[in-house]
């Protein structure tokens, strides 16, 4: 709904969602938990992009097959465009499928090795009805040539391709419904480096010139920088902190987001560049936190054993008083919203 003039309408709205899955039987005989989403909020508007970051196995990717309805919650809701997808019978679910695709992390798993690319990109248009039969090559070429593809791969099969080409027949795909929402999980991960610059560069023009919206998951802090427009920031299944991008960038207030960033290969600006006396460039350091990384405060703890007090409180370097003890809630600061005692005096 739009809430106002001049903002865009939001077309997805994430309350309060769960999903634990029961793993194997503790010594004592009861179940445990493994809690990879406990409780998140978001939303995103048409013709903007939201990411999720985080590190592997923080529950991004288990957020997104709960939006695209290819799990059932433990707890909370989904809408889009107002109405509950885990209450969509057959009908409203077809529909809710046309308008919501995905591109998946690796483009060789998600395409069928025994069907060509016609038959690839054809299948959507053909179990949603949208081109007659006596249309369709040519509605398949026209989307082949919106992702730099020519006429000629029509009857070549998925083994025949690099890495960069199998994405885009995977985007080709997404976009042949012409849905209003793509659910991109790690879509860059598998490509070599210069690959992913032509396929960011894709998914940006396909943006501004449909105005498909984007829930983009991906570790690739630059990619993010460069592609989204708010970022939400999840550790063992919870958003630390969610705002607009340049925010984050700028003056990220959890300490997690901090080390997240400080991990981060820089791409520097001018602004961010400084001349020492003999001449040469050097780094501002940005922050105390650019001595940190990940990987230095050790292993990210088993969701089926979440800490007690801030889940982050075991790795973090400005754990105090009450964060081993209670749990920070997501509130607003500045503008932001943010999980953190340092910010949210309890």
């Amino acid at each position: 709904m739009p809430s106002a003039e001049g903002e865009k309408m939001e077309l997805l709205n994430v309350s309060s969602l769960k999903k634990h899955f029961e793993a194997g039987k503790t010594f004592g005989g009861s179940k445990s938990l493994v809690k990879a989403v406990d409780g998140i909020d978001f939303s995103v508007s048409e013709n903007s992009v939201l990411a999720l970051v985080g590190e592997s196995g923080c529950g991004k990717s288990t957020v997104a097959r709960l939006v695209l309805r290819l799990l059932d919650p433990t707890s909370g809701s989904v809408l889009f465009n107002g109405e509950n997808i885990f209450k969509f019978g057959k009908s409203s679910l077809q529909s809710f499928r046309k308008s919501v695709q995905i591109i998946f992390q690796d483009p060789f798993a998600s395409l069928n090795p025994r069907r060509t690319v016609y038959d690839t990109v054809s299948e959507p248009l053909q179990i949603h009805r949208i081109v007659p039969g006596s249309q369709m090559k040519d509605a398949v070429v026209e989307i082949l040539g919106k992702v730099g593809l020519r006429p000629e791969i029509l009857d070549r099969y998925p083994h025949e391709f690099s890495g960069g080409q199998r994405q885009r027949i995977c985007i080709a795909r997404a976009l042949a419904v012409s849905p209003k929402l793509i659910v991109a999980d790690e879509p860059l991960s598998a490509l070599d480096v210069s690959i992913q610059a032509q396929i960011i560069n894709l998914l940006q023009d396909l943006r501004k010139e449909s105005g498909i919206a984007f829930l983009f998951i991906s570790h690739d802090l630059r990619v993010v920088r460069y592609f989204s427009d708010m970022v939400g920031v999840m550790y063992l299944g919870k958003i630390v902190e969610h705002s607009k991008t340049e925010d984050i960038f700028r003056e990220p207030m959890h300490p997690y987001t901090e080390i997240l960033l400080a991990s981060a290969p820089k791409i520097r600006s001018n602004q961010e560049i400084s001349v020492s006396s003999d001449g040469s460039e050097k780094d501002r350091a940005r922050t105390t936190y650019q001595a940190f990384r990940a990987a230095d405060l050790g292993e990210v703890p088993s969701p089926m054993n979440i800490p007690e007090g801030c889940p982050f409180h075991p790795r973090c370097p400005e754990r105090f008083e009450p964060c081993d003890k209670i749990v920070p809630q997501l509130k607003e600061n500045q503008g932001r919203l943010v999980s953190c005692h340092l910010w949210n005096p309890y």
